[in-house]
C-alpha cells in the first residue's frame, strides 16, 4: 500500500483530513520532515488561514524547495491549493509558484457574502482521472475568502459571485479548492482516485 505524507503547514484541518483517510482505510504521516516527504507517494499539502503565515511555516521548516521539487503526485487542499499558485493577493504574498497564477479575492454579492462558506456545485472542465465517477453538480465544502480565476489548467469550477476554479491540476501537482475531508461522498471519490491512480 502507497506511502502517504501530509505537509504539516499548521492548518486546523489535519484532523478531519486524517479521519477521512482513515475511512478509506489508509494511514497517513504528517510531518515536516523532507526526506519522508521525498520518499512517500503520494503528498498532502493542506491548509487554512492566511497564505502569508502557511508560507513562513513552510520557510521555516525548509520545505520550500522540497515541495517544488517532488515528482510524485501531490494534492494541495483548500490553502494548499493557493500555496502551490505564484501567489496571492491576501498581503501580496509569493507563494511557491508552482502553477500558474495568482489567487485573487472572491468577488461579493448580497446573495454571496465573503468569504464563500458552505456547499457549491462544480462543473468539470476536464475528463481528469482525478474527477473519475464524480458527476458533474457534485456538492463539496468550500470555506475560503481568495480562489484562482478560472485558467487553463482549471479542471473544476464553481461559482460564487462570479465563477473561480474549484479544482486544478498541472503535471504532478493537482489542488481542490474545498475541503474533500468535509464534503461527504463526492469528497471521499476525490480523495480516493488521488491515491488509487497509478498513472
Amino acid at each position: 500500500m502507497s506511502k502517504i505524507a501530509i505537509i504539516d503547514s499548521g492548518g486546523a484541518n489535519i484532523a478531519s483530513l486524517l479521519f477521512a483517510l482513515e475511512r478509506l482505510g489508509r494511514s497517513a504521516d504528517l510531518t515536516t520532515d523532507a526526506d519522508l516527504i521525498r520518499s512517500a507517494d503520494r503528498v498532502l499539502l493542506p491548509g487554512v488561514g492566511a497564505a502569508r503565515d502557511a508560507m513562513d511555516r513552510l520557510t521555516a521548516a525548509n520545505l520550500i524547495d522540497v515541495i517544488r521539487k517532488l515528482t510524485q503526485p501531490v494534492l494541495g487542499i483548500c490553502l494548499g491549493m493557493q500555496l502551490l499558485l505564484d501567489g496571492s493577493d491576501e498581503e501580496d504574498v509569493e507563494c511557491l509558484g508552482i502553477m500558474p497564477g495568482i489567487a485573487a479575492r472572491l468577488s461579493s454579492s448580497p446573495a454571496c457574502p465573503v468569504p464563500n462558506m458552505g456547499w457549491c456545485a462544480t462543473q468539470k472542465t476536464s475528463d481528469h482521472l482525478l474527477l473519475n465517477e464524480i458527476d458533474d453538480g457534485s456538492h463539496f465544502y468550500f470555506l475560503h475568502s481568495y480562489a484562482l480565476p478560472i485558467a487553463d489548467h482549471t479542471l473544476a469550477t464553481a461559482e460564487h459571485a462570479e465563477p473561480f476554479s474549484a479544482v486544478i491540476g498541472q503535471g504532478n501537482f493537482l489542488a481542490a479548492q474545498f475541503h474533500p475531508e468535509r464534503s461527504s461522498a463526492a469528497g471521499a471519490q476525490l480523495l480516493r482516485n488521488f491515491l488509487e491512480d497509478e498513472a
